[in-house]
């Protein structure tokens, strides 16, 4: 099995939609053309950011295949497979066409609440049953359990296909741990935009990015000078230019504040899938605000 070196910046790519929730191929050839041409490392396709709890199967299908595609191979392609019924995502990874995809991302099982060995033998499973290099996601925002340090380092000791964990549980004592814990050849990336240089400060690779959807270019620079050991001139020239956009994008929650800040800069309708709906009108003043501040 190749195992990719997923250092630098990742970009967890929206799902554009056309004013009939159809999806908007041209659109996603756009943003994709747009991450190609502003440094970019790789591509995480089918994301929360996606919205894909509201893709059909096709669609799913469909999005991936466009993606990668359109990359050609020119970066590398991870693709979201996360659920929380362990016997049915281990033979979607039995079964599906990864043609082209460099690794799964695989996010911790959300509602039924599993405790640590739950956690732990859910990801022995699906290691098993994937072909290709798995990437962990805790996200206990989102989910509502916390995968602990010790139960991550306990996967990346058990299973060797499992290669690295996005940690967004926003604890960044729990992500030293796994850094420092982590045996050779396992990796940390940042799952949130605003401690992308704390992390790699501590020894994590970079990011798997919401704001670089808009923004990568600023985001490649960022992640590229912490990387090279100037994660303190990177976080006060960030924080000088979009602390405030970086909070406002989330303020109504992910992915609708990134595709409000798209829809401003021409790329994107400004439309989701419920249960998701746009920002409000006040922060969308809010975010243009900001971002008139770029032009």
């Amino acid at each position: 099995m190749t195992k990719v070196n997923f250092k630098g910046l990742g970009v967890a790519l929206i799902t554009p939609f056309r004013e009939d929730g159809s999806i908007d191929f041209e659109a996603l050839s756009r943003l994709l053309d747009y991450q190609l041409e502003n440094g970019t490392d790789y591509i995480v396709a089918l994301g929360t950011t996606a919205e894909t709890p509201t893709l059909s199967r096709q669609e799913k299908a469909e999005v991936v295949r466009f993606i990668v595609d359109k990359i050609n191979g020119r970066i590398p392609v991870v693709m979201g497979v996360g659920g929380n019924n362990t016997a049915a995502l281990s033979e979607e990874l039995r079964t599906t066409d990864f043609t082209g995809v460099s690794a799964v991302l695989s996010v911790t099982p959300y509602y039924n609440k599993p405790t640590q060995e739950g956690l732990f033998q859910h990801y022995c499973a699906l290691s098993q049953a994937s072909p290709l290099p798995v990437i962990l996601y805790n996200v206990p925002g989102r989910t509502g359990v916390n995968m602990t340090a010790e139960t991550t380092l306990r996967i990346s000791r058990h299973c060797s296909n499992i290669i690295a964990v996005k940690e967004a549980s926003g604890n960044l004592d729990q992500i030293k741990a796994i850094i420092d814990g982590a045996p050779e050849g396992f990796r940390v990336i940042s799952g949130d935009d605003a401690v992308t240089t704390a992390v790699i400060e501590m020894g994590g690779i970079g990011v798997i990015s919401v704001f670089g959807n808009a923004f990568p270019a600023e985001m490649a620079w960022l992640v590229r000078n912490a990387l090279e050991g100037d994660a303190v001139h990177a976080r006060r020239k960030m924080e000088e230019d979009f602390n405030t956009l970086f909070h406002l994008i989330f303020v109504e929650g992910n992915p609708a504040g990134v595709k409000c800040l798209l829809h401003l800069k021409g790329m994107v309708e400004n439309r989701l899938r419920l249960p998701l709906v746009p920002v409000s009108e006040k922060t969308q003043q809010l975010i243009k605000g900001e971002l008139d501040k770029f032009n």
